[in-house]
Parts: C-alpha cells; structure tokens; sequence
C-alpha cells in the first residue's frame, strides 16, 4: 500500500507543476515515507473522453487513491482553475475516494491573480470527495526552476511548502494512532 500518492493534474510530462510535486515525493521518502507517483497522463484519453469508470487505469487510481493515508493532488493554473483533464479524472472516481484522507493542494500559475484559485476550486473539489483538505500551496512560474535539483528558488515558499508536508505527516501519524487505538 503506499502511504501517499502524489496526483498531478498537468498534461505535460515536463510541467513546473510536475517538477514540484516530484521535489515534494522526494522529501516524503527521505522521511521514509512510501510515495506513489499519480499523472492525468496515466489513463488513456479515451477512458476520461468517454467516461469509461470501469476502465482498468481508473480502477488502478481510484484504488491507490482509496488505500493511500494522504494524498497530494497538484495542477497548474488554467482559467482561474485546476486543469480540465484533472477533474475529468476525478469525476470518474467515487464520491468518497478521498474519505477521512488528508490531502494538500498544490497549484502553479503564472500570475498572483489566480491565487484563490486553490481556495475557489481545487479545495472544494476535494471536500466532495470527502477528503480533509489542508492549506495547501500556490507556486509562481517565476518561483520555480525546471532544471534545478530543488526547484523552489523562493526560500519562504521553500519554508512554506515543508511546514504543509509536516502538517500532512502529523495528520496521517494522527491516522495511524487512531486506527491502532481501535484494533
């Protein structure tokens, strides 16, 4: 079972968006976190053209997603919301594929106009499907470096992005606590 999954939102392998949520996998398994790697690009577009909710990629991620005890869904900016593809996606999940499961939103865009964007559409997007949404994160374009190992050049954003995935690893330590009270 992996403990997160990361969901990326963009259509482009190459993404700034992608960049960060890959940086943000590789702190989590330097915390000995077990991280699986979610992309749009894993379904065929076909699956999400024709709502195919039987399709086995969507059975795959919904299955990862359900069993994951956090959960980190990131997309770039496009007309003041999350990717279209990504909600296509999500659309095909269940309701409840993110019940009881925290997760942080991480979003990217090339101006701040399009900040709330995480508070106007990605957020409530998770709070249907049931998940416990935290602060979550608005990257730049301008804030990071496609080529650079860390690709955060901002160090209070760098700042800001850890104290999330510390919030994320104490809401799952949380998790594991209660879930071990009850047996």
């Amino acid at each position: 079972m992996s403990e997160i999954v990361i969901l990326s939102g963009s259509p482009s392998e190459h993404s700034r968006s992608e960049k960060i949520l890959k940086y943000l996998g590789s702190l989590l398994e330097q915390k000995q976190f077990t991280v699986t790697h979610l992309s749009v690009r894993d379904v065929p577009p076909t699956d999400l053209f024709e709502a195919k909710f039987d399709s086995p990629a969507i059975q795959r991620i919904s299955s990862l997603i359900e069993n994951a005890r956090g959960v980190i869904i990131g997309s770039p900016v496009y007309k003041a919301a999350y990717s279209g593809v990504l909600k296509a996606l999500l659309d095909l999940l269940p309701q409840d594929v993110l019940e009881n499961t925290p997760v942080l939103p991480v979003m990217t865009g090339g101006t701040p106009a399009h900040l709330l964007a995480i508070e106007y559409t990605l957020k409530p997007l998770i709070a249907t499907l049931k998940g416990e949404s935290l602060k979550g994160v608005y990257f730049l374009d301008s804030q990071i470096d496609r080529d650079a190992q860390i690709p955060i050049m901002d160090e209070e954003l760098l700042l800001r992005i850890e104290q999330q995935l510390d919030a994320l690893i104490e809401k799952i330590s949380i998790q594991k606590s209660l879930l071990s009270a009850a047996l």
